[in-house]
């Protein structure tokens, strides 16, 4: 679905669905207590990348950058498992086309796959951060600036997927720096805060005149970082998967209005084979602070000295 508009500015809708957002808080708890009595426990360290907000904060490039500094596999569920994915879904597709071993599907059972190989390198994990069956090593909470805490609500009146309490349980905080940061955006001084920044890599000049659509948690991020011509602009539902129509009609838009269309990476690989000779996507270039390489590094040799 669309993120809706109240999950960043408070409304009326918000406010009338608290109530529902309290019985998700209690059943979420329940959930996260049970599953914790049976925690899997990996010989090799997990590294955790996850969010406490549903989806949208650029957390999959993040994971991609990690894992190739580590030369580490990646565990996740593979979300929207599709044809034009191999079935493995967009996030997952976009990591295996960069080189990196992916493994799909039941994290606990991946993980145990994993353990029984000689290695010893960590393993990173894309989400699962409230997924209490697993035991983390080092968990990295990921937050975008121009997002923040949303409108701070639970779902389904915010996109919190637990209280921003939550954060705490975190052994740092990884923020995507943003021109514009939300307000009522706040960091605790006990975790370690590093920063990371995104650029989009446009295939046109910045005279060009593009027809940008996206399909991911927040569009108008993508709308705003491209700095070629946009002359319309289209927002799909996150993770939607485009049919032969859509193409046609996006493709007659471009056409009508003397333009290319242009799309994210993620959208790109969850085209029909056929459009993606005909459309081309804006790769996004995340840069992750040294420090954080370091820190990682030092974090990595603790748990390891522990496990051994």
């Amino acid at each position: 679905m669309k993120t809706p508009k109240w999950f960043l500015k408070r409304s009326l809708t918000a406010y009338l669905l608290l109530p529902i957002s309290g019985i998700y808080l209690f059943f979420s708890k329940l959930i996260f207590y049970i599953r914790k009595k049976h925690e899997y426990i990996s010989k090799r360290p997990i590294i955790c990348f996850g969010n406490i907000l549903a989806g949208g904060v650029g957390k999959t490039p993040i994971v991609r950058n990690v894992a190739k500094f580590l030369d580490a596999p990646v565990v996740m569920r593979g979300y929207k498992k599709t044809k034009q994915t191999g079935d493995v879904g967009d996030e997952a597709k976009m990591l295996s086309s960069d080189g990196l071993q992916v493994h799909v599907g039941d994290r606990k059972s991946n993980l145990i796959l994993l353990n029984k190989q000689r290695s010893k390198t960590p393993i990173v994990m894309d989400d699962g951060f409230q997924n209490s069956s697993i035991k983390k090593d080092i968990s990295i909470v990921v937050f975008d600036e121009s997002i923040g805490f949303g409108n701070g609500f639970l779902l389904p009146s915010g996109p919190l997927r637990e209280t921003k309490s939550g954060i705490f349980r975190a052994d740092a905080i990884l923020v995507i720096r943003k021109p514009k940061i939300a307000k009522n955006f706040f960091l605790p001084t006990n975790i370690p805060v590093f920063y990371a920044k995104n650029k989009e890599v446009s295939p046109y000049k910045k005279e060009d005149r593009i027809v940008a659509f996206a399909g991911i948690g927040y569009p108008e991020k993508f709308f705003n970082n491209i700095s070629a011509n946009i002359v319309k602009k289209r927002a799909f539902s996150d993770h939607y998967q485009y049919t032969d129509n859509d193409i046609k009609d996006l493709l007659k838009l471009a056409k009508d209005n003397d333009a290319q269309l242009l799309t994210t990476e993620k959208d790109w690989v969850r085209l029909p084979e056929w459009a993606k000779k005909e459309i081309k996507f804006s790769a996004l270039n995340t840069e992750i602070e040294s420090s954080f390489y370091d820190w990682l590094k030092g974090k990595i040799d603790e748990h390891s000295s522990k496990k051994s």
